[in-house]
């Protein structure tokens, strides 16, 4: 008798199948991400056999695996791509074959497409934020706006905040060359008179209109406020990036105290959209992801 292991899948009659996608989130302390309930139902109504995986590199031993090693199982488990949160955005890049514009303008990654033995780069971080902004945050003042973090995070929400409006942005990072860094990047596409770097938050939070967190202070794995609340007037607005939980203690802080609040959802929506188109070619319907976002604990989703 013939072995079957000699015929391939066209021989018995079975067509390859395009509409089969994997793909995952790289990060640490990411079991609460509702990013993958997001994909997978897009990805079942736009009639795709699409799994979505967490990389947890928290649930990897006491001694997970190199950056580079977790990439070449990707590419050997057959994943289409990846995206990348906290804290690989940055150190992702050098294991990359190529990136796209924004990644490379930005200096950070969170979507790796995995292709023709290819690693292309790329961020969705900048208009998932201005986006969310828009639609959150219309008609605030940006004269100036406190950027906390000046990380991978930190420069797509920079790079939004300027692209919106904001006449200048005050940086602040505990590392403070990071924040000099991204302020020299930024300048050099938006001008030198539109940025400061500030290490006294007092200060610096006294003439904001506005505060935006872009550190990982206030994920589940990280609980807590990136700055005294006491800080925190009735006129300024707050915005928060971190969406696990959606109700961070700095959100709360600040909704106690008078402040119109922008939470993590729409930029967590708006940059899965993004990827999903690079994943599959196919513009996902956003308020479908939105609806999956707010399913994922029973939240009625948000308009617009």
């Amino acid at each position: 008798m013939e072995s079957s292991a000699t015929h391939t899948a066209e021989d018995w009659g079975i067509a390859p199948d395009p509409r089969r996608i994997l793909v995952g989130l790289l990060g640490r302390g990411i079991q609460l991400s509702r990013t993958p309930a997001m994909h997978e139902a897009e990805g079942r109504a736009q009639g795709y056999a699409y799994i979505y995986r967490l990389l947890d590199t928290d649930r990897m031993g006491d001694e997970p695996p190199s950056l580079a090693s977790i990439l070449a199982f990707a590419e050997y488990f057959g994943f289409d791509g990846l995206n990348v949160t906290f804290p690989y955005k940055q150190e992702i890049m050098p294991l990359l074959d190529g990136l796209s514009e924004a990644a490379e303008a930005l200096g950070s990654v969170n979507t790796v497409v995995l292709r023709h033995g290819r690693r292309i780069g790329h961020n969705t971080d900048m208009w998932g934020f201005k986006e969310s902004f828009r639609q959150g945050m219309g008609g605030a003042a940006c004269s100036s706006v406190l950027l906390l973090g000046a990380g991978g995070a930190g420069a797509a929400v920079g790079h939004a905040l300027l692209d919106s409006g904001v006449e200048l942005l005050l940086l602040s990072d505990v590392e403070e060359q990071k924040a000099a860094a991204l302020a020299a990047r930024l300048a050099s596409r938006f001008g030198l008179d539109r940025l400061a770097v500030v290490s006294d938050l007092g200060s610096a939070a006294a003439r904001a209109d506005g505060i935006v967190n872009a550190t990982p202070v206030g994920m589940a794995k990280l609980p807590g406020i990136p700055l005294d609340p006491a800080l925190l007037r009735p006129e300024c607005w707050i915005a928060d990036i971190v969406y696990f939980p959606l109700e961070t203690e700095l959100l709360a802080q600040a909704r106690r105290r008078g402040c119109r609040t922008l939470n993590g959802e729409g930029m967590a929506v708006y940059q899965a959209a993004r990827a999903f188109e690079l994943f599959t070619g196919i513009s996902p319907d956003v308020d479908r992801m939105k609806a999956a976002f707010a399913a994922y604990i029973g939240e009625p989703a948000a308009s617009g």
